[in-house]
């Protein structure tokens, strides 16, 4: 424990006296040695340094404490008494001060609220729950929604972790990137898209469905379209990146999705991937969690899980073009 300038006791405010706290770990020293040098070389200190201690545990205590008999210092009674005593509240002292480093999650008893869009547990949530059920079969995993807009569920502890593409700026929001993920064009099996090579022009000609959640028709794909002088028709737009899985599946339809996010859906809808002819921008996928939680032992386990859950699983995924 670090020294403070204080000497001896001094009134407080109230003009009771106040004790420095210190003089408990060099009267564990002292009353675990009995040696005022061995109790010093324990602390880093020096003998005439653990004199002075001894000296004010002394005048603070009404007591001797240690006495001299022949060569060697010998407790008092009253030191006897204090000796288990004082061990115990400086080793609960030092465990309090402590970082919170490990966590044994095989004895780790919690439930944990992951908030995540369907895309991203279409692909995490089986490979994650195979790994927290090995790892710590004592945790619950609550998979909620991802809501648009809903800044206030991780500051108020409604929400553990966040998992999916984030997009956070504000300091009380920590957020860790995982991996990138690209976009690449689906449609149903037989669409020219997917017979024919994929040129620009092609591409704008086809009909599309758009995902968005707040019924965007436009974005970073009529803008690369633009820069050929292309447009392109949006004849719809849905909410989520299954609801469009479905829609293309049994229409002419084309859509943008992510890779990685679909890999485990598109083949099970029958559905095949092309390559989109345009230079589009990374989907970044991460982590987010509330600043509180960062030192905290099971947290740092689930989010540490988390991540390599999702970077084995993209590794495994079988690249869809």
């Amino acid at each position: 424990m670090p020294t403070t300038k204080t000497a001896g006791r001094s009134p407080d405010s109230s003009g009771m006296e106040t004790l420095d706290m210190n003089l408990l770990v060099a009267l564990d020293a002292l009353l675990d040695t009995n040696s005022v040098t061995l109790a010093a070389q324990r602390l880093g200190s020096s003998p005439p340094a653990m004199s002075r201690a001894l000296a004010r545990l002394r005048r603070a205590l009404g007591d001797p404490l240690l006495v001299r008999a022949g060569r060697t210092l010998a407790p008092t009674p009253r030191a006897l008494e204090l000796r288990s005593e004082v061990s115990v509240l400086v080793a609960r002292g030092r465990a309090l001060l402590a970082p919170n480093n490990a966590t044994d999650p095989v004895g780790l008893r919690r439930t944990f609220a992951v908030q995540a869009g369907e895309g991203v547990l279409a692909e995490l949530a089986t490979p994650l729950l195979a790994a927290v059920q090995a790892q710590a079969p004592g945790v619950t995993v609550r998979f909620l929604p991802d809501v648009s807009g809903d800044t206030a569920s991780l500051r108020d502890g409604r929400v553990d972790l966040e998992v999916g593409t984030l997009d956070y700026s504000d300091s009380e929001t920590t957020v860790r990137r995982v991996l990138g993920d690209r976009m690449i064009g689906v449609a149903a099996a037989g669409h020219p898209l997917v017979t024919d090579p994929v040129t620009v022009g092609a591409y704008a000609a086809a009909r599309h469905l758009s995902v968005s959640r707040d019924g965007r028709p436009h974005g970073p794909i009529d803008d690369r379209l633009a820069l050929h002088g292309r447009t392109r028709k949006v004849v719809a737009t849905v909410p989520t990146v299954t609801s469009a899985l479905f829609a293309v599946r049994g229409s002419d339809l084309v859509c943008p999705v992510p890779a990685w996010l679909t890999a485990t859906t598109l083949p099970a809808l029958g559905l095949t991937p092309f390559e989109i002819p345009l230079p589009l921008p990374e989907i970044a996928l991460g982590i987010a969690w509330h600043p509180r939680y960062t030192a905290d032992g099971g947290h740092r386990w689930l989010r540490d899980l988390v991540h390599e859950t999702m970077l084995r699983s993209a590794a495994g995924a079988r690249p869809p073009i």
